[in-house]
């Protein structure tokens, strides 16, 4: 699963470094970039490596527009960069 882990948190961040500064992802979009056919299967590992995306700082978890706790985070839930990590550009 490390593996697995590593390419999802790949396919987030690369994800989002294609997308304009403030849009968002689903983590769905990072399952399917690591296996198009079984993508499903992938959204709770999805789910965990956003969290630990979120907890090292590097990426928000949202709902409705609002950074929220992944440990708390029930239902769908998009992810972005931190609003002063789009504004410095880095």
């Amino acid at each position: 699963m490390p593996d697995t882990e590593s390419a999802l948190a790949d396919a987030i961040v690369t994800l989002l470094d294609h997308r304009a500064p403030g849009r968002t992802i689903c983590p769905s979009e990072a399952a399917r970039r690591v296996d198009p056919d079984a993508w499903r299967d992938l959204m709770p590992d999805a789910r965990r490596v956003a969290s630990r995306l979120v907890g090292d700082g590097t990426i928000e978890m949202t709902q409705r527009g609002e950074p929220v706790d992944p440990a708390t985070a029930r239902g769908p839930v998009r992810l972005r960069y931190p609003r002063d990590q789009d504004e410095s550009g880095n």
